[in-house]
């Protein structure tokens, strides 16, 4: 085989890898901020939820994509385990078409179809006309990698040493394993299928020996799904495993099948072609196997539990850690399938959890005024550090994830949680302010006057009432942001009406001087908090209009 010929393979697989990136990347673009809305409509039932991971696949040509979202959406809580089962199975079928189309030889077309989608990226301005062009284009350029690949390997054929190996493949053992690594060194198990089509239809390999390397592929498939769930939830881990468990036991079960019957003499004697044989054996090797597994989708979920039963999840310094965020396209190379949707709520249940912390250091640090108690001073400190610690990891992950994300929609949501996060981490400073002056009043025994304390009641009140109405269920509508408004206006107007008070408090000799500089400084944090919780109301408002 010459160099070129060598170099001729590797280009058309590097065609064929960039053109599935294309597609995946032109449809996340396209719908990746609603393809939450898009899951929980069409997995309310195993039927939909197989029919839905089959379309998904299909369209992106690679059932790696869908089952890594499928772990993102997983992971981020917006799916259980046995939602996700559905999906698996039906990626798997989806990702037959891509052979089908190869058997078709629907590459004939393929620069038609790469033309028309690079017409439409190019002199189209209507952003999701675009994206479709480049899905078009994708696809275009993946047909166009596979013929180029197809030219390349034909001299294999005269090949004695690639002969030799090919021959070895015979060995059903063998040819899983070959199979396996394979697919999960490329991460594509379509681009591999391709692969071996090209080689059957060449000569190489018969089909005999073939489809014990297509046993493998599906095996290897898993590895990409492997990858994204390093550092995810056990949940994650677990869906990983329900598709792993889907292909070893198809595997296992068309193994003894085509040993023991004679299934492939059958299918090439009925279909013409090496490529259509390939094509017909994947179509049969995951229908079949979806449907002798489907009425036990849920007994594979509990069987993943127990292969990965609960424990308790590490912890990093001081015991705090991200409960939600994982390193889902935050790793610095690309984003995926969903990416938009997951790190969405990812990042909402994060700073969700933020908004509570800083909630009840609100609550503590007017208690402990009141009360003039220094006890609950050491549990707000340690929330504050905790909220530091979370402002500085949501900023640090939403950078990144800014440079890498290809859904406009969802770029504007996640950089609007960089403002969010900065808002509450000021909330918690002002929070932990209230809590210190606790120590100034046991310290230096000043007491605030009755008035004074009926007054600092009230702020509790209202400023507890506005921050708990940012875990509104209707947060993001014009209609809640003008209630939070409200309370806002409320918190100025019972500024401006304490300090007159403590005014004249002061003209009468009620108040001392020292109790008066900290009840003023108190009025401040008060209204600064307002003002975080109105910030943080109108930045949601914004994002929530962006999708």
């Amino acid at each position: 085989m010459k160099i070129f010929e060598l170099l001729g393979v590797f280009g058309g697989l590097a065609l064929f890898l960039h053109g599935m990136q294309m597609m995946s990347s032109g449809l996340e673009a396209a719908a990746g901020g609603q393809m939450k809305n898009i899951m929980e409509r069409l997995t309310a039932n195993r039927f939909m939820g197989v029919l839905t991971g089959a379309l998904i696949t299909a369209a992106v040509q690679s059932s790696s994509a869908t089952t890594v979202m499928v772990v993102g959406f997983v992971n981020a809580g917006m799916m259980t385990l046995n939602q996700a089962v559905w999906l698996i199975m039906g990626a798997n079928v989806g990702t037959t078409v891509t052979g089908l189309m190869i058997a078709l030889d629907v590459g004939a077309l393929a620069p038609i179809i790469a033309f028309a989608g690079v017409f439409l990226m190019i002199f189209m301005k209507e952003a999701r006309l675009q994206h479709i062009g480049q899905i078009l284009a994708g696809l275009g350029i993946l047909f166009i990698g596979m013929d180029t690949m197809s030219a390349a390997m034909a001299p294999l054929r005269e090949f004695p040493a690639f002969l030799r190996l090919m021959s070895t493949l015979s060995n059903p053992l063998l040819g899983i394993l070959f199979g396996a690594v394979f697919t999960a060194l490329i991460q594509s198990s379509s681009a591999s299928v391709g692969i071996l089509q090209t080689l059957a239809a060449s000569g190489v390999i018969p089909f005999s020996g073939a489809v014990f390397v297509l046993f493998g592929q599906n095996i290897g498939t898993c590895v990409t799904a492997v990858l994204a769930a390093l550092g995810a939830s056990r949940s994650a881990k677990r869906a990983t495993c329900i598709h792993l468990l889907f292909n070893v036991i198809g595997t296992v079960i068309f193994t003894f099948l085509v040993l023991v019957f004679p299934i492939t003499g059958l299918i090439e004697s009925l279909v013409p072609g090496p490529k259509a044989e390939i094509a017909a054996m994947h179509v049969i090797f995951n229908l079949v196997t979806t449907m002798l597994l489907l009425p036990f989708g849920n007994a594979l979920a509990r069987l993943a539990c127990l292969m990965l039963p609960d424990r308790e999840e590490a912890q990093g310094a001081g015991g705090m850690r991200l409960a939600y965020l994982t390193p889902v396209a935050a790793g610095g190379k690309e984003g995926g399938l969903g990416v938009s949707a997951i790190v969405v709520d990812q990042l909402r249940n994060e700073l969700h959890r933020m908004l509570e912390m800083a909630r009840q250091n609100v609550d503590t640090g007017f208690k402990a005024v009141l009360a003039r108690d220094t006890a609950p001073l050491e549990r707000v400190e340690q929330r504050e550090e905790y909220i530091d610690f979370l402002n500085r990891e949501i900023s640090r992950y939403v950078s990144r994830l800014i440079a890498i994300e290809t859904n406009e929609q969802g770029s504007r949501m996640v950089s609007s949680f960089f403002t969010v996060a900065g808002n509450i981490e000021r909330i918690g400073d002002h929070a932990d302010n209230l809590a210190g002056y606790t120590r100034l009043l046991a310290e230096k025994d000043i007491t605030f006057s009755r008035y004074a304390q009926e007054e600092v009641r009230q702020m509790r009140d209202v400023t507890l009432r506005a921050v708990s109405a940012l875990f509104s269920g209707e947060a993001g509508n014009d209609v809640w942001l003008s209630q939070v408004a409200g309370l806002e206006q409320r918190i100025d107007d019972m500024t401006a009406d304490f300090r007159r008070d403590q005014l004249n408090r002061m003209r009468e000799g009620t108040c001392s001087a020292e109790a008066c500089i900290l009840f003023s400084e108190l009025l401040t944090d008060f209204e600064r908090i307002g003002d975080h919780v109105l910030n943080i109301a109108q930045e949601l408002t914004r994002a929530e209009t962006t999708l």
